[in-house]
């Protein structure tokens, strides 16, 4: 098969007058003749001036000694088609080490090589030929005119043949290896200029042309135009842009006729032919020199149809990749892939994209709920499109979650009152023009050990505590922030293990009429043993429990302990005590707690008046019909229910007077303003409020007798407190019981 698609490779010697004739734009045949013997030269370029081979002259090359020989071979490549070279020039040998370089070390393997040695029988011809790739090997003597162009022609047909071959490896090659790498960014572009390399070897062309397609969603455009999606040759600076871009009214125009007929073009002096494969459509542009022959034609149609699915598989592996690591709605990059930017910029320490910052748009969901979703999607993508334009390539952006947006740059573009001017005017969202406010959390990349991953945390951290400032819309990531929270998630993971395996305990602190000095009741006190044979104060892992929604286990496991042992007590004869039991708000959100509390209660056959559950205000400001509705329905089964600390919080009189409640318990802090020929004002109104409301009252804290004695004059029914009893374990609270004896 000849190069350039041509049967009729006849050898063609022009008359005298047209040997001055312009050589043709199709390229020619590089002759390189090495022979120390200058006539030599002059006979052979006599000898073959007038030789066309399929319309290609003859280009001579000369050198005169192997050094030469070598220099030329490593300038020019395998553009040579022939070396004719001398055995025997500087030394006995020059010839044989410029071909044993000239394969071996230059690795040069499509040239032809053609022997010639004045000096026959020197070297083994047999052996020769077969350990240096060589063509032919004729003494001088033996080469005339017209052996020497039959010598040429057998050594062009060769070298053209092993070109081919070699071309449409090499398309081969860059098929295979772009299937092989579909996930890779440039699949496409490396699959298609594959298709365009592989399609002019199969056709014996050496030209250049390019892979159209109407690919907007495989480059992440919105248009439905045609893109240059491959290229080879004079093309190929195209690659990735729209074909208007090419400035060719031919390749621009017969495109589109391809693509719009959905058939092949086949013209003169080009070819457009149609690929097609479940919809996903391309056309490609063919410069050649004549109308692609039948045979070729039926050729190509088998290749394009194997291909196609090829081209198929190539796109749908490119959308899976964007749908893993581009936005949809943004086509920023998204998390995954910002996570991979940020890496890459810690690899080439840039100090243009030296901090991270995430930006979080305030109250996103009310545009969502209150205007529609489309509204929504309409301004992410004006806030996306805001920050492109502002910065250009100096920030590199992704959209990290639904309305958090992350920015990687300089600091002179990455900081608080640069990005705070973006948002102060409103954005069009559709018909719509929303004014928004952003929190947004920054981290400076001053720590060469951290991880793409890592740096999103940190910066991630920086955000959430902003998102906690009253005071202002950003924060600066600060490793505090983080050993911070490591030390929470460790503290929750602790907790969970520890309670899992039994090790929390439930103490008892008994409460005390102030009349009769008669123990009344007790609270249950969760305890968390250390690993130092102390304490975790409640006050440190109780806000865990409620922040990893673990207090749900462990308030109905508290609750289950003390109803047990409220039977224990009833049974050991001590039947008119109650047990008071706190409750958070998380456990109030568990749908299941009512019904919980009252199997608990059933479970352990004890009077539901005899178990009493404390909430505190804050509880009941949280979400107070929740906890309103659930208490009226516990207090219908018989449950009593009681308000710790209360007063320490901002009490709204309208839902204690919904409550329906049986106790009001007076925060310690007002009992330790209790001093002689002082008054605790606030202790007083507690009391009294109770007293008007018709509800007991119990104070907390009491270590002093003076303190039980004002609180007895105010009025108050109870109290607890280091006078009378500390905290303790059960097994002390029996033997305390038993042997208790009021001091009145």
């Amino acid at each position: 098969m000849s190069p350039t698609g041509y049967e009729n490779d006849e050898l063609i010697f022009l008359e005298e007058d047209e040997s001055q004739e312009t050589e043709t734009i199709f390229g020619r045949w590089n002759v390189l003749v090495v022979d120390d013997d200058e006539e030599i030269h002059s006979v052979t370029r006599l000898a073959l001036s007038d030789l066309k081979l399929n319309d290609k002259k003859l280009h001579f090359h000369h050198a005169y000694s192997g050094q030469q020989a070598l220099k030329i071979m490593e300038q020019m490549g395998n553009r040579l088609a022939i070396v004719l070279l001398d055995v025997v020039m500087e030394t006995d040998d020059a010839g044989l080490v410029v071909a044993r370089k000239m394969r071996e070390e230059l690795n040069l393997m499509e040239p032809r090589i053609i022997l010639r040695t004045g000096q026959p029988g020197y070297a083994p011809e047999e052996s020769v030929i077969k350990e240096y790739d060589i063509n032919d090997y004729k003494t001088k003597t033996e080469l005339t005119r017209s052996k020497l162009v039959t010598t040429i022609i057998a050594s062009l047909r060769s070298y053209q043949q092993i070109l081919t071959i070699n071309q449409s490896r090499i398309g081969l090659e860059k098929i295979i290896h772009s299937s092989a790498n579909l996930l890779e960014e440039h699949s496409v572009k490396g699959f298609c200029e594959g298709i365009v390399t592989q399609i002019s070897s199969l056709i014996g062309l050496d030209a250049g042309g390019v892979v159209c397609a109407r690919a907007g969603a495989v480059l992440d455009r919105d248009d439905n135009g045609v893109y240059i999606l491959g290229a080879a040759g004079e093309f190929a600076q195209y690659i990735n842009e729209s074909l208007e871009n090419v400035h060719d009214k031919k390749v621009v125009d017969s495109v589109n006729l391809c693509l719009k007929s959905k058939q092949h073009v086949y013209e003169g002096d080009y070819s457009v032919l149609y690929l097609n494969s479940s919809g996903y459509e391309a056309a490609v542009f063919l410069n050649v020199r004549d109308q692609i022959s039948p045979i070729h034609q039926k050729l190509l149609e088998v290749f394009l149809s194997s291909i196609s699915v090829g081209y198929e598989n190539v796109n749908l592996f490119h959308q899976l990749r964007n749908a893993a690591f581009r936005d949809w709605l943004t086509k920023l990059p998204n998390r995954n892939e910002f996570i991979n930017m940020l890496d890459e910029t810690k690899a080439v320490e840039d100090e243009d994209a030296n901090v991270v910052a995430l930006l979080d748009i305030n109250h996103f969901s009310d545009v969502n709920d209150g205007l529609g979703q489309d509204a929504g999607n309409n301004l992410l993508k004006a806030v996306a499109q805001r920050i492109q334009d502002s910065f250009g390539e100096s920030v590199r952006m992704g959209r990290i979650g639904a309305d958090v947006f992350g920015l990687i740059g300089g600091e002179n573009f990455i900081n608080p009152e640069r990005i705070n001017q973006l948002f102060a005017i409103p954005f069009k969202a559709g018909d719509h023009t929303l004014p928004i406010n952003i929190t947004m959390g920054l981290c400076k990349l001053i720590n060469d050990t951290c991880s793409g991953i890592d740096l999103l945390k940190q910066t991630n951290i920086a955000l959430n505590r902003a998102k906690k400032d009253l005071n202002t819309n950003f924060g600066f990531y600060e490793p505090e922030m983080e050993e911070k929270t490591t030390w929470r998630l460790g503290m929750v993971r602790q907790l969970r293990t520890d309670f899992q395996a039994r090790l929390l305990e439930v103490w008892y602190q008994p409460q005390i009429d102030l009349v009769t000095e008669r123990i009344v009741g007790m609270e249950a006190l969760l305890r968390w043993p250390s690993k130092d044979s102390g304490f975790i104060s409640p006050a440190v892992f109780v806000p865990l429990a409620e922040y990893s929604g673990l207090i749900i286990e462990i308030g109905a496991w508290v609750l289950e302990e003390s109803c047990r042992r409220l039977k224990e007590l009833t049974s050991n004869g001590f039947s008119d005590v109650r047990v008071a039991v706190n409750i958070s708000m998380p456990q109030f959100r568990d749908p299941e707690f009512v019904q919980m509390v009252k199997n608990c209660i059933t479970k352990h056959q004890v009077d539901p008046e005899q178990i009493e559950l404390e909430i505190t205000e804050s509880v009941v400001m949280d979400e107070p019909q929740i906890v309103v509705e659930s208490l009226k329905d516990l207090k219908s089964f018989g449950v009593t229910i009681a308000i710790d600390d209360f007063g320490t919080g901002f009490s709204s009189l309208s839902y204690l007077q919904q409550l329906p409640l049986d106790r009001l318990k007076v925060d310690r802090s007002f009992i330790n303003e209790i001093k002689p020929n002082q008054t605790a004002f606030i202790a007083e109104t507690i009391v009294t409020l109770g007293n008007k409301l018709g509800l007991q009252t119990i104070a907390e804290g009491i270590e002093k007798r003076e303190q039980a004695s004002y609180m007895l004059k105010l009025g108050c029914d109870e109290a607890q407190g280091f006078l009378y009893a500390k905290p303790m374990r059960f097994d002390e609270l029996v033997e305390f019981l038993d042997n208790y004896k009021p001091a009145i």
